[in-house]
């Protein structure tokens, strides 16, 4: 796979999943149906490329101490959130409506643990992990300074209003795409000592 390809697609991913997010509640109510489970496995799809892209960054910060545990908690995280998005395409399945998605979604809550990992604190680390890498590539110089704040947009933005995903994604693709950028380049030199 083209290293650069997973920098491009997840956020783009992540930019249909907010869209078909926003379509699937005009009409009042969200899931179940064809847009919630088209949204949620975009969004699946998405955070299966996120691990290629944790992974090339932590090698471009030199798989330092810092970048490997950003990394680790991004991959955490993301995983939390796969399982996240995995309940909601099963819960959206089983549902015959949305008043039956809620009782299924207690029943799933109420299982000792799934929300404080699945839904509350885990999830959380692949966003920290996310722009902390990004932070670290950007302290060693690898991208511009402005990269990470970007990131830190795409990860505010979803929490002051949802319907914001699509905007956030779009500030992640335009860092991403920085990032990206830097893979094709050859690496410095590395001095020799006389």
């Amino acid at each position: 796979m083209n290293p650069r390809l997973p920098f491009v697609a997840a956020p783009l991913l992540v930019l249909a999943y907010g869209v078909i997010r926003i379509i699937d509640g005009l009409d009042g109510s969200r899931g179940p149906g064809l847009a919630w489970t088209t949204g949620h496995l975009a969004f699946l799809a998405a955070l299966a490329l996120f691990v290629p892209t944790f992974l090339r960054m932590r090698r471009m910060a030199g798989r330092d101490a810092v970048a490997t545990a950003s990394a680790v908690a991004g991959i955490a995280g993301l995983a939390a959130l796969a399982v996240q998005f995995a309940i909601d395409v099963v819960v959206g399945f089983l549902a015959a409506d949305h008043a039956g998605m809620s009782v299924l979604f207690d029943r799933v809550q109420a299982v000792p643990g799934v929300s404080p990992v699945v839904y509350d604190a885990g999830p959380l680390l692949f966003f920290v992990g996310q722009v902390a890498i990004v932070a670290r590539l950007a302290l060693l110089g690898r991208v511009g300074a402005w990269a990470p704040v970007l990131v830190l947009v795409d990860v505010v933005l979803p929490l002051v209003d949802k319907d914001l995903v699509p905007l956030g994604a779009v500030f992640l693709l335009a860092s991403f795409t920085a990032i990206s950028a830097r893979l094709s380049r050859p690496a410095a030199p590395v001095p020799v000592a006389a």
